[in-house]
């Protein structure tokens, strides 16, 4: 467990291959026995590996960056977490399903990275769209964030040194 915490690190860069179903649904499972507030479970996973809707993911979540570069680092499975905002922990809650499932791949042998601009992407009418297309009630859910899934193409970093003082103890 210890050796879990500590030596996950984000991925930024993956090879080409797609994990098995079976891995990535092991994966979401961790994601769905997060804990969440007074357990009300208020989010929603959605795993795209579908080429289309990942290349129009990864354009928009460039533009709202601001930055020409895939902010999804080559990852051939984007998962997305939404919660329900008529739930006062949904933030807390989607992120804390995020945890729960880079540690999951970390202890699969799969690498991950917490991707930012959920929130903006599925604000957007094209998107509010999208998600009305696949069943989901866009007006209630807000993107808490993605995860770029697969195997790492090469080592991953170091762990950076931890901040002093980041500790306050009340005895």
């Amino acid at each position: 467990m210890e050796n879990l915490l500590l030596e996950r690190r984000s991925c930024r860069k993956y090879k080409d291959t797609l994990p098995s179903k079976e891995l990535i649904d092991k994966v979401v499972e961790a994601g769905l026995y997060a804990p969440s507030g007074h357990n009300q479970q208020s989010w929603l996973i959605v795993v795209v590996t579908e080429k289309n809707v990942q290349d129009r993911l990864r354009k928009v979540n460039a533009e709202i960056w601001e930055k020409p570069t895939d902010p999804f680092y080559g990852a051939p499975v984007i998962i997305i977490v939404l919660a329900d905002k008529s739930k006062k922990t949904y933030i807390n809650d989607g992120s804390l399903v995020l945890g729960n499932m880079m540690l999951a791949a970390h202890e699969l042998g799969l690498a991950s990275c917490w991707i930012n601009r959920a929130k903006e992407t599925f604000q957007r009418p094209e998107w509010q769209e999208w998600l009305t297309s696949i069943g989901v009630d866009a007006g209630r859910y807000e993107g808490i964030g993605h995860l770029a899934l697969g195997y790492a193409d090469g080592p991953l970093p170091p762990p950076l040194p931890r901040k002093p003082d980041r500790v306050v103890w009340v005895e």
